[in-house]
């Protein structure tokens, strides 16, 4: 990134300039202790706009609860704007759990209640933010939301404007370095928070973001990559299969168009 001042100015500008045509007052965040949540929420504070940031914790894990709570003291310290809430959904996500019939499938269980947390996050910033009249940004950047799809379809996917969604988490990272966020998010394996059994990012995609990023430019070039080294072809094909799987994700809701003719009374 050769200028992150001037990408900071430019997108709290846009933040202004949306809200403004929005009609509405301000922002809700969710944060969680990672590096995207805490730039994101940074970028709003910037605006003078109100801001609610949100901790969620769902059977958090404890450095991941610290994180969270080191930025949000962070950004009550440094702007007036800013109002910091914790809302533990831990209860609310057991008592949902009890009342689900029994399964085998306990791999797919595990998948689906893992979204499910992400679901119940996305319904609590909705509740603050139709209780203020304000909107809830995304925390989403472009390789996770337009490369991988590594999100939760209206979990944290559920949003109303995405500021970061076009800066790569690479860049995520400089542009957080440059405004001076916390240390302990800086150095912190990024991971999405809801496994119980602490795996990261990386973890789950099988790659880093450097080598996920790498892949993706390696597409949208729509050139042939040469020379290749057996890692860069594992990768490569790592990303085309995330993209493919997770494609419903990113494109838009398909909707069955039924011929006139059909529908015509006669």
């Amino acid at each position: 990134m050769k200028n992150p001042e001037k990408v900071k100015n430019y997108i709290v500008k846009w933040l202004q300039d949306y809200t403004e045509k929005s009609a509405l007052q301000g922002f809700v965040v969710g944060v969680s202790g990672g590096i995207d949540s805490a730039l994101t929420s940074t970028l709003c504070a910037l605006t003078n706009l109100p801001v609610i940031v949100v901790e969620m914790p769902i059977h958090q894990e404890k450095g991941q609860v610290n994180r969270a709570q080191e930025h949000m003291d962070w950004l009550v310290k440094n702007f007036n704007n800013v109002q910091a809430k914790s809302v533990s959904l831990t209860a609310v996500f057991e008592a949902f759990k009890d009342t689900l019939p029994a399964t085998k499938n306990t791999e797919q269980q595990n998948l689906s209640l893992a979204n499910t947390r992400a679901r119940f996050r996305m319904a609590t910033l909705y509740y603050f933010a139709a209780l203020h009249r304000y909107l809830v940004a995304g925390t989403g950047n472009k390789v996770e939301d337009f490369g991988v799809g590594f999100y939760t379809k209206y979990g944290d996917g559920g949003v109303d404007l995405s500021p970061i969604a076009d800066l790569m988490k690479t860049e995520v990272f400089e542009l957080a370095a440059h405004l001076g966020i916390v240390n302990s998010i800086q150095n912190a394996p990024p991971t999405d928070g809801l496994w119980d059994d602490g795996r990261t990012d990386e973890d789950q995609l099988g790659a880093s973001y450097p080598e996920m990023e790498w892949a993706m430019e390696a597409v949208a070039s729509n050139q042939e990559v040469k020379n290749m080294t057996d890692r860069e072809k594992h990768v490569l094909q790592l990303y085309k299969n995330h993209h493919k799987s997770n494609r419903h994700k990113m494109d838009p809701i398909p909707v069955c168009k039924i011929p006139d003719k059909l529908k015509a009374i006669f």
